[in-house]
């Protein structure tokens, strides 16, 4: 059985259904690990980048406020020897320990960062922080010149120094203030991109959750839309083991499920003609029997009937005046020999003689049986007429056989115009091989009712007729391998019979398959 166009497989459909429910699961897992990774990310940033630099650049203001909260108090210091001392720790370790690790802080929180404005923000928190660093350097040389007058007791220069060195500090301490509140800008601008990523993450993820719970569904649907054919095939097949053997038109799936549901539907009208056929079989042989039977038991009565008619006949001979009896004798005798031609018919049909098969020339065959009732056809006004192409192909036949059926065929046509007109034979090759035997008359044809049952034992439409001639000829022919059909003539108007018979090539197996016979529009 070919397979359909655009056949689409039932175990691929499912199998995408899968993985698109495994792609949808997939981007939300993946989704999922991605925002994760990058909140795992931005809270390591976090903890060890921007809150140690906070920390770092508060550190920072905090060192500097107690710087200037010193320097105030240095002109009214008991001993200003000790806290020289603090302002020399201070300037030599103190501050540079305190820049340097808002420096490290800095690049902890910016310099590993692709991102542009992060990079943008380091250069210009390092460069604001080298040039606080840079114009607090002088405070060593001031510091050195307010000890000293100190030491000389020079108050005035003293204090002038003093509020120099405030003012430097308080001017620092603002530029350190200002520091810090950038830090903390950049921070909380960090802090809201976090926290606007992690919303998006969270609505991202519910969504993508739901659009896999929908798409879940949805393929889940889709499988059970796709499955449900076979259902229906299932439930076709219960109804078969029933005994349900009407047609039905196949599943319209293209798929294995409608591949399965033509197949099984194919499988069924088989089995319905197999039983059609074995029931008309039984019959048939219950009939061939009884015409047996019957005709065996008929025929030596007849015989005998006959025999006492030709004496009958003889003892009549010799009476003048016996003219009435000899009608009457004659028309008993034409009645006991149509009763021994209808028996015979009868017996040959339920005694079906075994063919003996040769190599024979099927042109030669028909162009014997033309010839043979040429005469018969002329008698009736009937014009006959032998097409034949040449180099025809052989065939293996029972030539007595297959005459018998172009007889039978002959005199169908023949009865088929009582008023006379033209039947043409035609023997030719046929397409693909073997030889095809047309027969077209010009008689009335049959009604389409009749066409159907044309070559069924026992059918005709004649009032004198039997029935047998067309079956026994359709029998002939299944045993030659070949097909017999009937349609309606090629001009509108009579009948066209034809017969089949393969190439002698396929007909010489031991056992010739039994053709199905084409029951087309004809007449008996």
């Amino acid at each position: 059985m070919p397979e359909p166009k655009n056949r689409r497989s039932v175990a691929s459909r499912v199998l995408a259904s899968y993985l698109i429910i495994m792609v949808a699961f997939v981007l939300v897992a993946g989704f999922s690990v991605l925002a994760q990774q990058r909140s795992a990310e931005e809270t390591h940033l976090m903890r060890s980048g921007y809150f140690p630099l906070a920390l770092a650049v508060r550190d920072l203001v905090a060192r500097q406020d107690t710087w200037n909260s010193q320097l105030n108090h240095s002109t009214a210091a008991e001993n200003p020897a000790d806290i020289r001392v603090w302002f020399d720790f201070a300037l030599r370790i103190g501050r540079p320990k305190t820049f340097a690790g808002v420096r490290a802080a800095i690049d902890g929180a910016f310099g590993a960062s692709e991102d542009e404005a992060a990079r943008r923000a380091r250069e210009e928190l390092m460069h604001e922080t080298s040039s606080i660093e840079q114009d607090l350097a002088d405070d060593a040389e001031l510091l050195s010149r307010l000890f000293e007058a100190l030491d000389e007791n020079d108050l005035a220069l003293a204090e002038r120094l003093r509020d120099d060195l405030v003012t430097r500090g308080s001017q620092a301490s603002r530029r350190l203030r200002t520091l810090e509140q950038r830090v903390e800008r950049h921070v909380d601008t960090l802090l809201d991109r976090a926290r606007a990523r992690e919303r998006l993450a969270i609505r991202l993820l519910v969504a993508l959750s739901a659009l896999t719970l929908l798409v879940g569904v949805i393929m889940a649907l889709y499988a059970r839309r796709v499955l449900a054919p076979l259902a229906l095939v299932t439930e076709r097949a219960k109804a078969v083991a029933r005994g349900d053997l009407e047609p039905r038109p196949a599943i319209n799936s293209q798929d294995e499920i409608g591949e399965l549901s033509a197949t099984f539907e194919g499988m069924v009208s088989a089995i319905a003609r197999a039983n059609e056929q074995l029931v008309a079989a039984e019959r048939l042989a219950t009939i061939g029997k009884m015409a047996a039977h019957v005709t065996h038991e008929i025929r030596n009565p007849l015989s005998s009937i006959a025999l006492n008619l030709e004496l009958l006949e003889d003892e009549l001979a010799s009476v003048a005046d016996a003219k009435e009896g000899r009608v009457l004798l004659t028309a008993i005798e034409k009645e006991v020999e149509r009763l021994s031609a209808l028996s015979q018919q009868y017996l040959t049909f339920a005694r079906r003689q075994p063919l003996e098969f040769e190599s024979e020339e099927v042109g030669e065959i028909v162009r014997e049986a033309v010839d043979f009732v040429k005469r018969e056809f002329e008698h009736h006004e009937i014009e006959l007429t032998l097409e034949l192409d040449p180099d025809l192909p052989r065939a293996r036949a029972d030539e007595g056989q297959l005459k018998q059926a172009v007889f039978n065929l002959l005199r169908n046509a023949r009865e088929a115009m009582p008023g006379g007109g033209c039947v043409t034979v035609t023997v030719k090759r046929a397409i693909g091989g073997g030889v095809d035997v047309m027969i077209d008359d010009e008689g009335v044809g049959i009604d389409e009712q009749a066409r159907a049952r044309l070559f069924e034992p026992f059918f005709t439409t004649k009032s004198h007729g039997t029935g047998l001639g067309l079956a026994i000829t359709r029998q002939i022919v299944e045993a030659h391998s070949g097909t017999i059909a009937c349609e309606a003539g090629p001009s509108g108007r009579g009948t066209r019979v034809w017969i089949h018979l393969p190439p002698e090539e396929a007909g010489s197996q031991q056992a010739p398959p039994r053709a199905e016979s084409s029951i087309l529009p004809g007449r008996p």
